[in-house]
């Protein structure tokens, strides 16, 4: 081999791994978009850089499959830079769903303490500050998806979102505003069935109440009735959280199969 071949072929070589390089760095693009908001590993909690490696190795777990998906050749800064945000767009879009369900058990929770007068007696002051029972659901749905095996759902998730959502391609602006509108009704609708146990139950209890205050005035029903509502509501949430919890679970594995599709709660 001539000199000048060898230049050639090391010209080539660096060529192709710059395309690569690029094409690797699109890929974390979209996992770290999707990282920022996914659950578990997504958290305030979670240190920032902790979140940085845990999106780096992701990459390297992704890139492999995603690579051949990837058919992009930006030359110039602006190509690069146009690639790069669309990458971004998809990855924060996507990661917007998943947050939108671990809200959901936020959202459930907070009904059902308003429900039940447990709204502040229990409130916790962490980084998202909510009621006691918001705070049990989310770790408890938390814990379900790990052990349920998130990383390797997450994997799966960003590989075929490339078929989804091909590389380069910056989603469409209607598409995208009626999907994230379907998105947060389908969230609101989820969490009032979840929450619907607390808010029923609530509503028959005052009812009664009532009832019994109009049959007798003199009877303080306030100093009954709080401390029963509060003892029915942490006994409900006893017997109502491993169903709540199924059926959350199920909302967040469709999400998986199918981002695009919104199915009743």
């Amino acid at each position: 081999m001539t000199a000048l071949a060898f230049f050639d072929a090391l010209a080539a070589l660096a060529e192709e791994a710059q395309a690569a390089f690029l094409a690797g760095f699109l890929v974390f693009a979209r996992v770290g978009a999707i990282f920022a908001l996914l659950p578990a590993f997504g958290e305030q909690v979670v240190p920032r850089r902790v979140r940085l490696i845990l999106a780096f190795a992701m990459t390297l777990v992704v890139a492999p499959a995603a690579l051949p998906l990837i058919d992009v050749r930006p030359e110039t800064p602006a190509e690069i830079a146009f690639y790069i945000g669309s990458e971004t767009a998809v990855g924060l879009a996507l990661g917007a769903g998943l947050r939108l369900l671990v809200m959901v058990l936020q959202i459930a929770g907070t009904m059902a303490a308003q429900s039940t007068s447990l709204a502040q007696f229990f409130g916790g002051a962490g980084v998202d500050p909510q009621p006691a029972i918001s705070q049990v659901l989310v770790m408890a749905g938390l814990a379900l998806l790990v052990m349920a095996g998130l990383p390797e759902r997450a994997a799966q998730f960003l590989i075929l979102s490339y078929q989804l959502l091909p590389a380069g391609q910056w989603p469409d602006a209607a598409v995208l505003a009626e999907w994230g509108t379907a998105r947060v009704a389908h969230a609101f609708a989820l969490a009032f069935v979840l929450a619907a146990p607390f808010v029923i139950g609530s509503a028959i209890y005052n009812m009664a109440l009532g009832a019994i205050n109009r049959a007798m005035p003199q009877l303080m029903v306030a100093f009954i009735g709080s401390p029963a509502i509060t003892w029915g509501g942490l006994v409900l949430l006893m017997l109502a959280a491993p169903a709540i919890l199924t059926v959350w679970f199920g909302a967040f594995q469709a999400y998986l199969t199918d981002p695009t599709s919104v199915r009743g709660p």
